[in-house]
């Protein structure tokens, strides 16, 4: 009850104070390139359920559609709002949206589409679906160049599904069985932080 009160309470103050920015990026999306505002996904939820996940649109054309469900790189598909938008996670704001309607947590383990949940071992696909899925976790912090990684190999979902899954569901678990709210507190904090480094100019030498 307390953690839902939190993801309420945190969920609207988001969405009332980032109004004129998500009104600015609607618009920017809407001028760069042909398409929808809003990006819509299934993914894997609470004790199984499937619900659709909302982000602002980076992308050309939805991936749902074919091709990898996963980004690569400097993915020929992402725009060019759509290139600002991920640097800083600001694609992922319209899931406030998802936490209000209750499909979702402000910290949970991030949801997966149904191809790479139907991988999970049993027992901890039972665990993580015990909880609702969050905007971020422990492996969000952990493999936030996650893009980038699996840019540098010749099969990136094999890759993905060989070493990266696996150690995300680590994190996940860990979360599960240490959840509490000043953990949850901790791991926004960390997500802030993360996000402000990986937007901040690299230093040479």
């Amino acid at each position: 009850m307390v953690k839902r009160v939190f993801d309420i309470i945190f969920a609207l103050c988001a969405l009332v104070i980032a109004a004129p920015l998500l009104v600015g990026i609607a618009l920017w999306i809407k001028l760069d390139s042909r398409g929808s505002i809003l990006f819509r996904q299934e993914r894997v939820g609470l004790r199984g359920r499937s619900f659709f996940i909302c982000k602002f649109r980076t992308m050309r054309f939805d991936p749902a559609e074919g091709g990898l469900q996963i980004t690569i790189g400097a993915d020929p598909r992402i725009t060019r709002a759509g290139t600002f938008l991920r640097r800083y996670k600001l694609d992922e704001l319209p899931q406030f949206v998802n936490v209000l309607i209750g499909h979702m947590s402000v910290v949970g383990p991030r949801p997966e589409v149904p191809r790479y949940v139907a991988l999970y071992p049993n027992e901890t696909r039972d665990l993580i679906l015990s909880v609702r899925p969050g905007i971020t976790d422990l492996a969000s912090i952990a493999y936030r160049n996650e893009s980038m990684d699996l840019a540098a190999v010749g099969d990136p979902e094999e890759l993905y599904i060989r070493a990266i899954l696996p150690a995300k569901l680590e994190h996940c678990c860990q979360y599960v069985r240490e959840q509490s709210l000043l953990l949850d507190l901790v791991i926004v904090w960390r997500t802030a932080v993360a996000i402000f480094a990986k937007g901040s100019p690299r230093r040479s030498g």
